[in-house]
């Protein structure tokens, strides 16, 4: 299969954006893209925002933060205490959290969420992230639910193993209050990515699946 690399000017590092609604989203939805963007040798500077992050899963968030992040060449992550569920009602308030992001250096690649997800707080973070970055590279990851709504992606990111399971790990051990949610689980999240490993094409047989809406090929 065709594969395209993401590139940033020789003299600086890539920039990362990673969006989500909650503590958990973005290490499921793009945790091992993640792990592999910081196994290269390249400096990798990542933004990681959660909208609805109470204080014990903050904690929580930091610790995965520093998990997936320990290779970065910088990172920050910046954290609000939205209203879970309800983030359609607080959308001009979650809107206005958004504009201070828009002055930080401009990414290279943002990931949020899929603006077809069936969870409402997903939706209005996805809708604003098009919003407020119009002109670049957004890949929105998926995130397994009891509402179900997985579409095929349009977009992989080839992982090895090793990922896969790193990412498994660091999953459980960072987020305890999680555990014992049905879809916390480390076979749901195996599954998706072998699934989506078969749907790549990819050799090592795992992946991560994205929806890429614009990509312009220079």
């Amino acid at each position: 299969m065709l594969e395209l690399q993401l590139s940033s000017t020789p003299r600086r590092p890539l920039r990362v954006l990673c969006l989500g609604a909650h503590c958990d989203d973005i290490d499921i939805g793009c945790g091992g893209t993640l792990l592999k963007l910081l196994s290269a040798p390249r400096p990798v500077e990542v933004v990681w925002v959660s909208f609805s992050a109470p204080a014990q899963r903050a904690h929580e968030l930091q610790a995965s933060a520093r998990r997936f992040l320990r290779n970065a060449s910088e990172w920050r992550v910046i954290t609000h205490q939205f209203r879970d569920t309800y983030f359609p009602a607080q959308y001009a308030d979650i809107k206005a959290a958004f504009e201070p992001l828009k002055q930080l250096p401009s990414p290279d690649v943002v990931f949020t969420h899929h603006r077809a997800d069936r969870h409402q707080d997903h939706r209005i973070v996805a809708e604003l992230t098009w919003n407020a970055f119009r002109g670049h590279l957004v890949l929105q990851y998926e995130v397994p639910k009891y509402e179900g709504g997985l579409d095929t992606p349009n977009a992989y990111v080839a992982l090895e193993r090793r990922q896969v399971e790193a990412k498994i790990k660091a999953l459980h051990a960072s987020y305890a209050s999680q555990r014992s949610k049905r879809w916390f689980d480390a076979d749901v999240f195996r599954g998706l990515m072998r699934l989506r490993g078969v749907e790549a094409g990819c050799e090592s047989g795992w992946a991560e699946g994205f929806h890429a809406e614009k990509i312009c090929i220079a």
